[in-house]
């Protein structure tokens, strides 16, 4: 044995991927097991005391590192296409408040017909028909009321056609929808 025990390590190589595949039957594993033990055997060298067997000393590192991986991985949760934590991630409560004060101010523009006609069908639920019954008008001008909202709306709120207003209640998600149950 030479002065400097580094010296010895790289002998005991094959051997410890052999305990590590015996071990994990994984040759990834495996592979990734012995190369921490590796790199903890060869930074605590210092701990090592000469005259006592290597090899012993280098599986104990080993088989400790493959027990620490173990109580580590049993605590995680495998999730390699992102569906769990894609369901445990939040939006900020405050965005939906800033489109909120948004939506009022824009809805406040339309004209008192806009208004009306889409509190009916998208808010109250009402069909077309009802909505054009109780305010007095022709189903088609109902429609045409809403179709014009819902598109002034969009443009002061500078929404794309794709884009969707999270709204932080139903009554405003009625109102922009862009096709109402009710219809």
């Amino acid at each position: 044995m030479s002065g400097d025990p580094r010296d010895e390590i790289v002998e005991h190589i094959g051997a410890m991927r052999a305990f590590a595949m015996s071990l994990t039957r994984n040759s990834a594993l495996a592979d990734d097991i012995v190369q921490d033990a590796l790199v903890k055997a060869w930074t605590n060298i210092d701990k090592f005391e000469a005259g006592t067997n290597m090899r012993a000393w280098l599986f104990t590192i080993l088989r400790n590192t493959l027990y620490s991986y173990h109580r580590k991985h049993k605590r995680e949760v495998q999730d390699s296409d992102g569906a769990l934590s894609a369901g445990l991630s939040n939006k900020p409560h405050h965005d939906g408040r800033l489109q909120m004060r948004d939506f009022n101010q824009a809805f406040e523009t339309l004209n008192a017909e806009q208004r009306e006609a889409l509190v009916l069908v998208g808010a109250g639920g009402h069909s077309y028909e009802e909505a054009a019954e109780i305010c007095g008008v022709a189903v088609g001008t109902i429609k045409s009321r809403v179709n014009r909202a819902r598109s002034r709306l969009a443009e002061l709120m500078q929404l794309n056609d794709d884009e969707v207003l999270e709204a932080t209640d139903i009554v405003t998600a009625g109102i922009v929808a862009a096709n109402p149950s009710a219809a």
